[in-house]
């Protein structure tokens, strides 16, 4: 039994799939970066995490 979507659903659901798809696309790099920063120890400075020279 294959329920039938209206078309409302379908262009809603799409649009979920898209902002989840830009959400995941440009917030995985920040968080995997936030969570390696508070996680580790010691602490390192700013500075240090951004310069090339660090």
């Amino acid at each position: 039994m294959a329920m039938q979507l209206s078309e409302e659903s379908k262009e809603r659901i799409a649009r979920i799939i898209e902002v989840s798809r830009v959400a995941i696309h440009w917030g995985y790099l920040p968080l995997i970066l936030y969570l390696g920063y508070t996680r580790s120890t010691p602490r390192p400075t700013m500075i240090k995490l951004f310069s090339p020279l660090g």
